[in-house]
């Protein structure tokens, strides 16, 4: 992690809960679009 990003979080601590959400966010649609690319297959 870059000193930055460090300096940046450490004086806007909300800013940790926003990227953990954005990234449980994106993961959980990375998993609803796999599920129903697999449910497609068929004749």
């Amino acid at each position: 992690m870059s000193q930055k990003l460090r300096a940046y979080l450490r004086e806007h601590p909300r800013m940790i809960g926003v990227l953990f959400a954005m990234t449980l966010l994106v993961s959980q649609a990375g998993t609803t679009v796999a599920n129903h690319a697999g449910a497609i297959n068929g004749p």
